[in-house]
């Protein structure tokens, strides 16, 4: 079985989906490796280190696909690179299906098979290959450290003999993955943290790293697969009507509340961003999906009145070597998942196999893509 490893075209993409310290594994199982030349090296991994841990490596993408069976990728593959991968191929990657569904259309197109990791069931045999989950520690971290670098005082309490500053005070909307992360690191940072999520599983984990829990008075929001439900109009009015006020106390807040398939929920408003202090930052990890605050602009930073708005969707892809090995440790675990006796051989019957699949062999396996498919593009 022939696997390959494309370089990520997507500008600014920095990891790579597999690294070389992953290849004896897959070697393990019969799977011959092929990378595209300089594939890694954005995330500081050579082309020399992947042949001497046995892989080839192809000069461009026509030598990569032919013979491959499997192609492993970060980010969804663009409709350019759909339109030469080899008929009958099968793909993993991120893919946020009903986000890109003209490249779903492609891909059953080419009679492919295809595995989504933001699809991947939230069940204790699955966390392995949960990438959602790796890539939001390294996203978490980095925007604690992004606030820490734009705001412009300390995270920490200091005494001089010049004088005494406070601490910061950072505020974390969300205690997924990514919220707990960047409550760690704030915290270690020095700054006095305080979270919030609808989730009320969500309180123990955050009193455990040491911040405080704010408690509204709004019933909670739990979720399938250990992710928040969908709020109602209703809802988060009376959400943001009640965290206004923690909100303008704080210098740094880091939004990363995000509903799977959904656009993400207001939670900061233009209004609450005015009632901040000057000099304050607001690091939205929620961007791509339509962002936690008001004004947030993908790709762009915002500055309103002198607080910051820093839409944060890739900021994973700005730690690449940590998280590309994240990344490939979920890859390698998926494939082992989909090989048997050295073929690839993806069991449907297997929760993760089924819940995972976008496309099957050229048809639409994922119910929601496939009703999206169906209704009528504006």
């Amino acid at each position: 079985m022939r696997l390959a490893v494309p370089k990520e075209t997507r500008p600014g993409e920095q990891r790579v989906a597999l690294v070389p310290g992953d290849l004896a594994r897959l070697a393990g199982v019969g799977i011959e490796v092929v990378v595209e030349r300089g594939a890694g090296e954005a995330a500081l991994y050579t082309d020399k280190d992947y042949e001497s841990a046995g892989a080839s490596v192809a000069p461009a993408a026509k030598e990569l696909y032919a013979g491959a069976d499997l192609i492993v990728k970060v980010q969804p593959p663009t409709l350019a690179e759909v339109d030469i991968f080899p008929s009958g191929i099968s793909v993993l990657s991120f893919l946020a299906p009903s986000s890109y569904l003209d490249v779903v259309k492609g891909l059953a197109s080419r009679h492919a098979t295809v595995f989504s990791f933001e699809l991947v069931p939230r069940i204790s045999r699955a966390q392995a290959m949960d990438a959602l989950s790796s890539q939001a520690t390294v996203a978490g971290y980095r925007a604690s450290l992004l606030a820490a670098s734009r705001l412009s005082k300390f995270f920490p309490l200091f005494m001089t003999a010049a004088g005494t500053v406070p601490p910061a005070r950072a505020l974390i909307m969300g205690a997924g993955v990514a919220g707990l992360q960047a409550i760690a690191t704030a915290r270690r940072l020095g700054a006095v943290v305080s979270a919030y999520d609808v989730r009320s599983a969500a309180k123990e984990e955050v009193k455990s790293l040491g911040a405080t829990f704010l408690e509204l008075p709004l019933e909670a929001q739990e979720g399938a697969g250990g992710y928040a439900a969908a709020q109602s109009e209703a809802f988060l009015a009376r959400q943001q009507e009640m965290i206004a006020t923690h909100v303008a106390a704080s210098d740094v807040v880091i939004t990363t509340a995000a509903v799977p398939g959904r656009r993400a929920p207001v939670l900061v408003t233009t209004a609450m961003v005015g009632a901040m202090r000057p000099g304050s930052v607001i690091v939205d990890l929620a961007a791509a999906s339509g962002g936690n605050c008001e004004l947030t602009e993908d790709g762009q930073d915002v500055d309103y009145n002198g607080v910051h708005v820093i839409a944060a969707s890739e900021l994973a892809s700005s730690m690449p070597a940590h998280a590309s090995l994240f990344y490939s440790r979920n890859v390698t675990n998926f494939v082992q998942l989909l090989v048997k006796e050295g073929r690839l051989a993806p069991d449907f019957t297997d929760e993760i196999v089924d819940k995972s699949a976008v496309v099957v062999a050229g048809s639409v396996h994922h119910e929601p893509t496939r009703i999206a498919l169906e209704e009528p593009q504006a």
